[in-house]
């Protein structure tokens, strides 16, 4: 019994792991999911601000309007971007599709890609017409 756990197999080291698109994407996925907890925050705190009255309500927009808020509502809408486009690529999985490692691979790639360039649409409406 004293030699049972000395012949047990070990488990690989992270270290020997190569990063794929496909493991960054899903790594990516749960932390957006985390991220946007706090950004729903924001968005409540907005709401709560506005319906508080005007004094506050210019305190948080300029606070969000702030360079650094700027930037977090940014991060907001990137998280929420690539989260929804990985939700789908997660959901077109669960049916079976998509699965051959090069399409899976292209799939990962074109979600960073796509959550980018829809992140930038949207801020480019917002300052084009808001």
């Amino acid at each position: 019994m004293a030699n049972a756990t000395h012949n047990r197999p070990l488990s690989p080291h992270l270290g020997i792991y190569k990063l794929t698109p496909t493991m960054f994407v899903s790594i990516a996925h749960r932390i957006t999911g985390a991220a946007m907890y706090f950004g729903t925050i924001l968005v409540a705190w907005w709401l709560v601000a506005a319906a508080a009255g005007p004094g506050y309500f210019e305190f948080a927009s300029a606070v969000l309007g702030s360079i650094i808020g700027r930037l977090v509502i940014f991060g907001f809408t990137w998280a929420l971007m690539f989260h929804t486009l990985n939700g789908i690529r997660f959901l077109v999985a669960d049916t079976g599709h998509g699965m051959e490692k090069h399409l899976a691979t292209k799939v990962a790639q074109w979600t960073l890609i796509g959550s980018g360039v829809l992140t930038v649409l949207v801020w480019a409406i917002v300052l084009i017409f808001g």
